[in-house]
């Protein structure tokens, strides 16, 4: 039984990021256990889970690229930005032109400054903006670069007064989908928010390979989806092989010959064991964390 590794959850509504990592450290008997990257509450899907060994991965699967499907609802504003937060004005939007919708969002792929929503775990001056907010406080986020590469319209809904907009995203890591909607509907005067979030995948890891937290929970304490090898093949798109003698050298610490792949990437022994993460810098491959040690 693999005690190192990684988790897809197929996390459920209604839990936080926190609550599921809680819930595996009961299941994986063990309280090495964390997240790589956060969902709200209200959003479902991927959720990759480091257990023991495998938290060191979780920096590396935070900064990949992530996919989501979503609803926008055009015609209400909410203070967080979804479905979650109070509406704080509506505006008829039921007349707004399906082409202006999909140039509304056209205008928001590629390269882009985003404003995170103020309803965040941002730190402002030192304390999380969604408690500032919570507070009574007026909150200025400055905007991030992010880069969204694609943003594909599903579906469009007109309601009596509303317009519900289903799109799927692929962005970098730090986007927001809700942002994305909340500037939607400033685009086009109606305001708008995100009704339904779900994301389908973190970097290579997809829903397809998901579990449920049933379905871990018939298997505990057996949870690991992804071992420590596989996990960091699947983490990172290039990695290498070292020899015997480059295997000794990376379990004390020491650097090897640079290999011309863009780092950071993971070091696998001639048996396939997961050695280290290195990148390539001043003309060395240096390892950043060393996995197995001598």
């Amino acid at each position: 039984m693999e005690t190192d590794g990684l988790i897809v959850v197929d996390k459920p509504a209604g839990m936080t990021s926190h609550d599921v990592v809680a819930r595996i450290r009961r299941l994986a008997k063990t309280r090495r256990v964390g997240h790589g990257g956060t969902l709200d509450p209200m959003a479902t899907g991927v959720l990759i889970i480091g257990v023991n060994r495998a938290t060191r991965l979780l920096t590396y699967v935070i900064g990949a690229s992530k996919s989501y499907t979503a609803t926008i609802r055009l015609g209400e504003s909410t203070i967080t930005d979804d479905a979650e937060g109070d509406v704080t004005a509506r505006a008829d939007a039921s007349a707004t032109p399906d082409d202006a919708i999909r140039s509304g969002l056209a205008a928001q792929t590629g390269d882009i400054l985003q404003v995170p929503s103020a309803v965040s775990a941002i730190k402002i001056k030192g304390e999380r903006a969604y408690k500032r907010v919570r507070q009574g406080e007026e909150v200025e986020i400055p905007a991030r670069p992010v880069t969204i590469s694609r943003l594909d319209v599903l579906d469009i809904r007109h309601g009596e007064t509303t317009v519900d907009v289903d799109i799927d995203v692929t962005c970098s890591s730090g986007t927001y989908i809700r942002a994305i909607a909340r500037d939607l509907g400033a685009t086009l005067s109606v305001g708008g928010h995100l009704t339904a979030l779900r994301r389908t995948a973190v970097g290579g890891m997809t829903l397809a390979e998901s579990s449920t937290l049933e379905t871990l929970e018939s298997r505990a304490p057996d949870v690991i989806s992804l071992p420590m090898a596989d996990a960091a093949r699947r983490a990172f798109p290039q990695h290498r092989q070292a020899t015997a003698e480059e295997t000794g050298t990376l379990r004390h610490g020491g650097p090897l010959a640079t290999a011309g792949i863009t780092g950071p990437y993971p070091v696998f022994s001639p048996d396939g064991l997961l050695l280290a993460i290195v990148n390539e810098q001043s003309g060395r491959a240096r390892p950043e964390i060393v996995l197995s040690p001598a």
